[in-house]
């Protein structure tokens, strides 16, 4: 099982920092290139650009909590909440195919 974890490549887990504008302010985010690749695959679900997205992301943030505290910390978790969104997503429909499957098996059967 430990494969699966200490197997990665390192490129995945190499910190990548990337200049960034937010709240008027240019800024440099540093997190794993993994994140940014999820980061990226968030943007593009909602169809924006990665830059707009950590925009709007940073300035929802604000409005809801008035700081943004640990800004990179933050886009980790939201990494982790939308892999965990899917993973679960993707759960839910294996069970209703399981259950469509168990169905006709049912109807074939009568």
């Amino acid at each position: 099982m430990c494969q699966i974890f200490a197997g990665q490549r390192p490129e995945s887990y190499a910190y990548q920092t990337r200049s960034v504008r937010l709240g008027g302010h240019a800024t440099s985010i540093r997190l794993e290139h993994a994140f940014w690749t999820i980061l990226e695959e968030i943007a593009h679900t909602q169809n924006m650009a990665l830059p707009r997205f950590l925009t709007t992301l940073h300035d929802e943030v604000l409005e809801l909590s008035g700081d943004t505290h640990n800004f990179t910390s933050l886009l980790r978790c939201a990494c982790l909440t939308y892999v965990g969104t899917i993973r679960g997503d993707r759960a839910a429909e294996a069970r209703l195919q399981e259950e469509a499957r168990q169905s006709a098996g049912m109807i074939a059967a009568e």
